[in-house]
């Protein structure tokens, strides 16, 4: 086996995204091939790239093009601050701004049938709450259709715009719809119910007459009803042992697509919808054509249902674009994603695995065994915590996680408790818990990686984002025994900060994060305890720390005091600030940086003295 550097790891390009050109002969789609994300159009027939925008500084995510002509959509925000505006791309090159003003977020949220008008939502009239636009195609005038006065997520629009599905989160486990009648300029509540129910629009029906949406009343996981908007009649459709998690149809109307979160995997239904008997429709599984191992991901029909874009992606191979032609069965793959200088067979193939809590509990993991480990080998590991809270480590290309395993660690994607995608007791079993039972959770972790009989039980660290970063620094303060390192990547180290200075547009949702982690004002007491900055001085483990100065979920500050806090015990401290992002790193010059730094944090801290004898 070849040990890569990252560098090479980073030549592999990541992609995102699909729309067919109006004479479906092209793809518009996103990618960092240039260092930073742009947006390009490959041919269907395959061939090469060719990049519409060139930004040096902000990344750039390819949106739509018009449904009659060669202008495109995209967005774009500032140096990582998730402020997205909307932007339109002429033929000739010329951008223009059509969401324009100083902190503003907006999103696009479809095409009229006839490709007449787009609609956007905007929160420029209330910092707080998104309102939704309707935008001319031609001269992007727009029209108010909707003001969001009552703080709702809005969802889908039906194709005769007759009707907006709203949605709303009581808690992060109970949530309703709500129906804005455009015709009536009224909103109807139509999931009255008792007890914790999760509940979703998802689309409506091509003809405008049900609202297809999610619901796991009865159940442990969620399964697809319809509504008919006419009788107001609720029938179950579509359903699994795992979580249905979303439902569309294709432009015309002839296909639907549902995914399914399966253990960890993503698993694509696709079926055509036939005349039945009478007014009703039939469905029809589609047969897809044969593919490369991994999931189906990221669907996409052109305009007239004659070609379907979407990707495959798996634990060693990263997303790949594939079109298939259904008149002439053709299939095609249009990009190769990974560098050509890895083999992939050098890479691990992720297997999922249990182990048994401290109270029992079943938790389900993602785990990559470095090939060389063995009984006469025992490497080091890596307690690997997804973000969330609510969040789920899964199965697919991760290149962080290769490249750690390529370098000789074991990684273990733990799903502790309060993940989501184990049924709905498993996914609140964490509520007003954290810090401690999701935690100890990944303390049984280490018992059950040193059962493998190829793990160093003495080297074992914690590392995350988000979440996964307040774990890390939980993990050291609260049970500064158990984890010889940790690394944390823009994680919460004081709750009430963070949750008294959460972005003004996630107003739809606060009340439903203050009930999973604690209210600022009336739980000052549990926040405390749970905070990781008041308990610094317990931190006596290497620590490494990495955040993005424009970060708005997790402030700065947050990572500024946790470093400041442990420096005070003597212990090393790694710190390191990348003034260009946000809550995520999408440019590649600082993955690059940050994941070497990563490596060489652990390589000196966790690996120790087999850094010679692994040839380093």
């Amino acid at each position: 086996m070849k040990r890569y550097t990252i560098e090479q790891f980073m030549a592999t390009i990541s992609i995102a995204g699909a729309s067919f050109s109006a004479d479906e002969k092209r793809i518009l789609f996103s990618s960092n091939a240039s260092g930073i994300f742009n947006v390009y159009t490959l041919p269907v027939e395959g061939g090469k790239r060719e990049p519409l925008t060139r930004s040096a500084s902000d990344s750039t995510f390819s949106v739509s093009f018009f449904p009659h002509d060669d202008r495109v959509l995209f967005t774009r925000d500032q140096g990582g601050d998730e402020n997205y505006h909307l932007f339109l791309l002429a033929p000739d090159g010329s951008e223009k701004d059509l969401t324009p003003g100083h902190g503003l977020k907006a999103q696009f949220m479809g095409w009229r049938p006839d490709g007449s008008a787009f609609f956007v939502s905007s929160n420029e009239r209330d910092p707080r709450f998104f309102d939704l636009y309707r935008y001319d195609a031609a001269t992007y005038a727009r029209v108010l259709i909707y003001r969001n006065e009552e703080g709702f997520d809005l969802g889908p629009i039906s194709r005769d715009e007759r009707w907006i599905a709203l949605n709303r989160a009581n808690t992060t486990s109970d949530s309703d719809i709500y129906l804005f009648d455009a015709a009536r300029q009224q909103v109807k509540h139509l999931t009255p119910h008792e007890g914790a129910i999760s509940l979703q629009a998802e689309t409506f029906d091509p003809a405008s007459q049900k609202l297809f949406f999610l619901t796991n009343e009865g159940s442990e996981f969620k399964r697809l009803c319809t509504y008919d908007l006419t009788t107001g009649v609720v029938r179950d459709h579509e359903s699994a042992d795992w979580n249905v998690i979303s439902t569309y149809f294709s432009r015309n109307g002839r296909f639907r697509v549902t995914a399914i979160n399966q253990d960890g995997s993503v698993v694509v239904r696709i079926v055509e919808i036939m005349a039945g008997e009478g007014t009703e429709e039939e469905e029809k599984p589609l047969a897809l054509p044969a593919l490369p191992e991994g999931e189906i991901r990221g669907v996409v029909f052109s305009q007239s249902g004659a070609r379907m874009a979407f990707y495959v992606n798996g634990d060693r191979s990263p997303d790949n674009l594939f079109v298939h032609d259904f008149n002439t069965g053709q299939l095609q793959q249009l990009t190769q994603s990974l560098s050509k200088e890895i083999d992939p067979l050098d890479l691990v193939e992720a297997q999922v695995v249990r182990f048994r809590s401290f109270d029992g509990m079943i938790i389900p993991s993602i785990y990559y065994k470095p090939h060389e480990a063995s009984a006469a080998n025992k490497v080091p590991a890596i307690i690997y915590v997804h973000g969330g809270p609510g969040g789920q480590t899964m199965r697919g290309y991760n290149a962080q996680i290769q490249y750690l395993a390529n370098h000789g660690y074991a990684v273990l994607g733990i799903n502790n408790r309060g993940s989501s995608g184990y049924g709905k007791t498993f996914f609140t079993a964490a509520n007003r818990k954290h810090g401690r039972e999701p935690l100890w959770d990944c303390i049984e972790a280490k018992t059950f990686l040193a059962s493998l009989g190829y793990i160093d039980h003495e080297r074992i660290g914690i590392m995350g984002a988000s979440y996964g970063g307040y774990m890390t620094l939980s993990a050291l303060a609260f049970r500064p025994e158990a984890f010889k390192v940790g690394v944390d990547i823009f994680g919460v180290s004081n709750w009430l900060r963070t949750l008294a200075s959460i972005p003004l547009y996630w107003e739809s949702v606060r009340k439903a994060i203050y009930d999973e982690i604690g209210d600022p004002v009336n739980d000052i007491d549990i926040l405390v305890a749970t905070s990781p900055l008041f308990h610094a001085k317990e931190i006596r483990k290497p620590l490494m720390v990495i955040q993005g100065a424009n970060d708005p979920r997790v402030v700065k500050a947050e990572s500024d005091e946790i470093v400041e806090a442990v420096k005070k015990n003597n212990v090393p401290v790694e710190y390191i600030v990348f003034p260009d992002e946000g809550h995520s790193f999408t440019k590649k010059k600082n993955q690059i940086e940050a994941n070497r730094r990563i490596l060489e944090f652990l390589d000196k801290y966790l690996k120790g003295n087999d850094i010679v004898k692994d040839g380093k």
